[in-house]
This record gives structure tokens, C-alpha cells and sequence, in this order.
């Protein structure tokens, strides 16, 4: 089983334009993302996809190995299924940009839900973790997911689901943490398929797979990841790398 890991990387960015290119520990923040992904030993290649030139010769000139996005698309699933079409994998991993901080732990969960997969009936893989406050599990921006006895997604909802219409019920809440591993099959197929009602309207491309009959399973984690979002994120990133 060939399992590779692909970093997309958009200069762009709503709430923080160009954070991937800042200073982080002495090189920019896309640059330790990489090597701390390669220094995890659990991938047999790592790649950067990106769209901007700035990323490309950044993780180029540092002896990375990168792929330029070409098109525009709908999804993050695109534009990994783009950047590694023409690349060997059965196992393709999606790591955040700009978390990094990556957790071996957490990608370990996911290579192992492939690995146990002997009958092939999983299709991407995914991660969720408890959670128990109610501003958290209302809102709207943390997205829900439940699953069955076999940690199999059901749904994903920006609402609260299950709702818990008797009090004396214990329900356990999940939110979905949005790291994905892929067959790359599944992933390809994806690309082919059209943007269904569920997904347009929650705005969640896991959706799409769920619509079109993909199996997705979840593993829980409680161990979350660094996100660099903001000005603010930045300061505590580095406090926190001068203090590793």
C-alpha cells in the first residue's frame, strides 16, 4: 500500500492573506509544515499543490517537492484529485498548510483505518472529537457529524445533531475534524461528480461522497491540531514553537 501525503497551499486567505509565507522558527510557516510531515517517516512521498508561485518556488528552492494547481475549483477534494492524478498512491492523506504542528498521532489513526480495511469498504477516512459545550455544538461553524456502531458517517450537519428531543436520553456529540485520507480511487471518482442538494446546501463536500454512496469512517481523536487563522494564531504559534 503506497500511502502519500499532499499539502495544499493557497496564498490567499479571507482572514490572514499570504500566512503560510511568515516566519515561523526561522522559516515560513508552509516550509515547516512539509518537513515536519516528511519527518513523521509515515509517508512514502510528500507533496505541496498550490496555485501561487510565491509557495512553489519557496518549497522548490528548500528541496521540497511541490505540484502547481492549475485550475480553479469547487473543493479541497478537487484540488488534491488534480495535483495527484498523474502520482502512485492507493492512500492519499490531506495535511492542513497551516498547521505546523502535525500530529503523528492523529495521521497514524488514519493510516490505520486503511490498513484494517482487508474487504477495501472504506473510502476516505476522517476524524472527529467529543464535544460537550452547548455554544460549541450550536454552532454553526463547527460542523457534527454522526456515525454507527462501526464509526461509519451518517451525516454532517452545521446544525445540532441528533437533536435530543427527551432530556433523560445521554447523547454524545462529535465535531468533525476536517483532515481527510482518500483511496485514491474514491478521491478520482469524486472529482468526475456533480455538487448534489446536501452539499450546496451545508456548504460540506463530505457530503458529496455521502450522497453518491462513499463510505467515510471516523476515528475520534481528542488531540487537535495548531491552526495558524490568524495575526493572533501566529504569536502563539511561535511562543509555543520557542517553547518546544
Amino acid at each position: 500500500m503506497r500511502i502519500i501525503a499532499v499539502i495544499p497551499a493557497r496564498y490567499s486567505s479571507t482572514r490572514f492573506p499570504a500566512k503560510l509565507m511568515q516566519d515561523l522558527g526561522g522559516k515560513t510557516v508552509i516550509t515547516q509544515t512539509y518537513e515536519a510531515t516528511v519527518a513523521t517517516h509515515l509517508f512514502d512521498d510528500v507533496f505541496v499543490v498550490t496555485d501561487s508561485d510565491l509557495i512553489y518556488d519557496e518549497i522548490y528552492k528548500n528541496g521540497g517537492k511541490v505540484v502547481r494547481s492549475i485550475k480553479d475549483h469547487e473543493s479541497g477534494s478537487d484540488r488534491i484529485a488534480e495535483a495527484v492524478q498523474n502520482i502512485d498512491a492507493d492512500i492519499v492523506i490531506n495535511v492542513q498548510g497551516d498547521e505546523p504542528f502535525v500530529n503523528k498521532s492523529n495521521l497514524e489513526k488514519l493510516i490505520a483505518i486503511f490498513k484494517e480495511d482487508m474487504n477495501t469498504e472504506v473510502d476516505v477516512a476522517s476524524l472527529m472529537t467529543p464535544i460537550v459545550n452547548w455554544a460549541d455544538i450550536e454552532n454553526p461553524n463547527n460542523v457534527k457529524v454522526v456515525v454507527d456502531e462501526m464509526n461509519m458517517a451518517l451525516y454532517f450537519s452545521r446544525s445540532v445533531i441528533p437533536y435530543k428531543r427527551d432530556s433523560n436520553v445521554d447523547v454524545v456529540y462529535y465535531q468533525h475534524i476536517g483532515i481527510y485520507a482518500f483511496r485514491k480511487k474514491a478521491l478520482m471518482e469524486f472529482s468526475t461528480l456533480s455538487m448534489k442538494f446536501l452539499e450546496a446546501a451545508e456548504k460540506l463536500e463530505q457530503l458529496r461522497y455521502l450522497e453518491y454512496g462513499k463510505r467515510i469512517k471516523m476515528a475520534v481523536t481528542e488531540e487537535l491540531g495548531v491552526g495558524i487563522d490568524t495575526e493572533e494564531d501566529l504569536k502563539r504559534a511561535r511562543l509555543l514553537w520557542e517553547t518546544r
